[in-house]
């Protein structure tokens, strides 16, 4: 008997990963219902974008090459392990909240506006270009959160982003400087 091939997950559209509204779990958290539920969709959105950074960062790592692959090779993967601290800090605020952490990998694929990284690319300044990209890509969207974490009046939410904002701002200033020569 000929074996049914599903249709591949990713072929979902991003509108069919985003719920109506998030699932709330019961929490004596003072934020009203109202703000801790958008503040649920809205870091999940953050969660997303940040998981999506984090593969970028780790594709960079295993593909560099040329003559500065020691010291790039080590700094993406620096910046790897701090998104993964970013990636808790969102995905532990949003459970705080009552919300269910969302990231999966059908998730991010469907909800990340980072743009795609170049698979082909391997000398140390394509990597350098295409991270520096995605670097300001998602502090621009971090920033973008603090704004509307501000919006709905959580403070913690807002501070955990500009503590994030903070570190992927240094993180692309060490990115940046390997294209920049003195001058």
């Amino acid at each position: 008997m000929p074996r049914t091939v599903e249709a591949p997950r990713a072929s979902r559209t991003r509108a069919a990963a985003h719920e109506d509204a998030p699932h709330l779990f019961t929490t004596k958290n003072d934020l009203p219902e109202a703000s801790r539920r958008q503040a649920v969709t809205l870091l999940n959105q953050r969660l997303a974008e940040c998981i999506d950074l984090q593969t970028q960062c780790k594709q960079a790592h295993w593909n560099v090459k040329g003559p500065m692959f020691i010291a790039l090779h080590k700094l993406f993967d620096e910046i790897n392990a701090a998104v993964e601290e970013y990636v808790d800090l969102i995905a532990e605020r949003v459970v705080q909240l009552g919300g269910i952490a969302e990231g999966t990998v059908s998730v991010v694929e469907a909800r990340s506006t980072l743009p795609d990284y170049p698979i082909g690319i391997t000398s140390g300044l394509e990597h350098v270009d295409a991270l520096s990209d995605v670097l300001a890509a998602f502090g621009r969207g971090a920033r973008k959160g603090i704004e509307e974490m501000d919006d709905l009046e959580d403070k913690d939410s807002a501070d955990i982003l500009t503590e994030i904002s903070r570190g992927v701002d240094q993180w692309l200033w060490f990115v940046e400087a390997h294209q920049q020569s003195p001058g």
